[in-house]
């Protein structure tokens, strides 16, 4: 990997971050920065406010603050960083932020960063985009892939021309006029779903009942996104894939997500410890397994993903004719009770070789990269 064997990786644990997922980024990053190999990997924390600030992260605070983000704050940080082109990962410091705390240094050199952020400013390309002009290797999926997968229209059009049998969607853009509620009703069947295009965790997603429902609904998505989707209601189990690789990659055993609410709402995933139960792996036959496996891999390939992504589908029968693709996750939950990692465990890879697997996939990334050609003549 170009660095001797005595020698400690360094890796950025970016989390936080410009979204409503904020809060679920910094449970996410407390497990990984907890579980990850202390033998190979020097971890160095680096929490995103809300407004967007890079804070070094001293001593774990950001962590040991997670279940209240707003006592965050740049003094107690390590002092406020950026990440510069070309720089190589090396941190610089802005400002007027204290140098020498713990956790790691402004002047460090990142090796790789594992950006464990969730929604628009992390998950969408944003990120990824400067981590490749700063040309430092990072985990999880490229510009493209990240940018795809965010957005709930392109990602639906690419699996519908893909040939994967997905859900019947229409898409409403905040300057447009909205259709009325009976024309979406016959186009989509009632109830249907009302959800931000570009966001992730159930976060302002409605389910429209009536007339009365429909205008809310769409506003509340609007305040997260311009670009809202409208998708049917599929009326079925719920099943997940997690996938890992690069150019070949391998699907988990599926599970299954059994919700006590409505359906997975935000509320159901983070704040109703009984909204939700994992069954893993999925009690399914064994054709719908092999077909579970087989449309995620074709999901993370149609959606150019590389590193990890999680793949929701919808089972209306028993039959593998019967599965729909919701859509793909590609930076899923990653505490050590999501189910991204929760299904690797069950088909043999333990959380920490999981973030060992991830970082070496990204570093060999990298380095195939390099060897590119820059320059015709």
């Amino acid at each position: 990997m170009g660095k001797p064997v005595d020698k400690k990786i360094n890796v950025g644990i970016l989390f936080g971050g410009k979204s409503a997922e904020h809060e679920v980024s910094l449970q996410s990053a407390r497990n990984v920065y907890d579980a990850i190999d202390r033998d190979k990997y020097e971890p160095i924390l680096i929490g995103i406010d809300k407004s967007g600030r890079w804070l070094l992260g001293g001593d774990s605070r950001f962590l040991l603050n997670a279940e209240d983000p707003r006592r965050i704050r740049l003094e107690d940080s390590g002092g406020e960083v950026a990440l510069a082109p070309r720089s190589g990962g090396v941190l610089s410091l802005l400002g007027s932020g204290s140098e020498g705390r713990r956790g790691g240094l402004p002047g460090t050199k990142l090796d790789v960063v594992f950006p464990i952020l969730h929604g628009p400013f992390g998950e969408d390309g944003t990120v990824q985009g400067l981590l490749k002009l700063a040309d430092i290797p990072f985990v999880g999926a490229g510009v493209l892939g990240s940018a795809a997968g965010m957005d709930k229209d392109v990602m639906k059009r690419l699996l519908r021309d893909g040939g994967l049998p997905i859900g019947k969607f229409l898409v409403l853009r905040s300057h447009e006029p909205f259709p009325p509620y009976e024309k979406a009703a016959a186009a989509l069947g009632s109830p249907f779903f009302v959800k931000p295009a570009n966001m992730g965790s159930s976060v302002g997603i409605r389910k429209i009942r009536s007339e009365d429902e429909y205008l809310p609904g769409l506003r509340e998505a609007l305040n997260y996104d311009t670009k809202i989707i409208l998708e049917e209601f599929i009326r079925g189990r719920e099943l997940e894939c997690s996938v890992l690789g690069n150019e070949h990659p391998v699907a988990s055993v599926p599970g299954e997500v059994i919700v006590s609410h409505e359906f997975y709402s935000y509320e159901a995933k983070y704040l109703d410890e009984k909204g939700a139960a994992l069954e893993i792996p999925a009690k399914v036959p064994a054709p719908v397994e092999a077909r579970v496996r087989e449309l995620a891999l074709k999901t993370f390939s149609v959606l150019c993903c590389e590193g990890l992504s999680r793949v929701d589908f919808f089972l209306r029968g028993d039959k593998p004719g019967d599965l729909l693709v919701n859509e793909i996750n590609t930076m899923p939950g990653f505490t050590r009770i999501s189910m991204y990692p929760k299904l690797w465990e069950a088909s043999g890879l333990s959380y920490t070789e999981l973030i060992d697997r991830l970082i070496r996939l990204a570093i060999d990334r990298f380095e195939k990269e390099k060897r590119l050609r820059t320059s015709y003549l």
